[in-house]
């Protein structure tokens, strides 16, 4: 396995997180716009790129396993870029991949902004939500008597009930 194959992975990874970062700025006018239908078939589209997304990390998982297999590195599922670029002995290869990776970690660093943008918008729109049901929902009065109007107010006397001078 050469490292072209994981460079074309790891460009493959960006320009699908660069697509999941364009839907997901669309989706941030499309809640601020309330604009549900096209919200849905966002969602439906970022499902997509999820799979795909997938499917191109098993595939770069697979390339840096076998080249550091072919390296005669101990690889175990989890292995890394970072650990391709240690093993990498040419500086023009080490260089490519530090910059793949660098750009591909900024695309996710955007997209992840982004996500928490879009949470709290639609926070604040529930809480929105929410408030105007408040205020257009009858208050319920407590449905359970109180003690005091089950055994009546206690009259607290100055005398005793009992007079035993009598």
């Amino acid at each position: 396995m050469s490292i072209q194959s994981i460079l074309q992975a790891l460009n493959n990874l960006e320009k699908m997180h660069m697509s999941l970062l364009s839907l997901a700025q669309e989706k941030t006018v499309f809640i601020r716009e309330d604009n549900m239908a096209a919200i849905d078939q966002l969602l439906k589209d970022e499902q997509a790129h999820l799979a795909a997304i997938n499917q191109i990390e098993r595939q770069r998982q697979q390339a840096v396993t076998e080249y550091l297999k072919e390296q005669g590195r101990n690889s175990s599922g989890d292995a890394t870029i970072s650990d391709v670029i240690q093993t990498v002995q040419s500086e023009t290869e080490k260089q490519d991949l530090t910059e793949a990776k660098d750009r591909l970690l900024h695309v996710i660093h955007d997209l992840k902004w982004q996500n928490d943008l879009n949470q709290k918008l639609t926070y604040q729109s529930l809480q929105f939500v929410n408030l105007s049901l408040d205020m257009v929902r009858p208050q319920q009065n407590a449905m359970n008597y109180s003690r005091n109007e089950i055994e009546g107010a206690k009259e607290s006397s100055a005398r005793p009930t009992f007079d035993s001078e009598a």
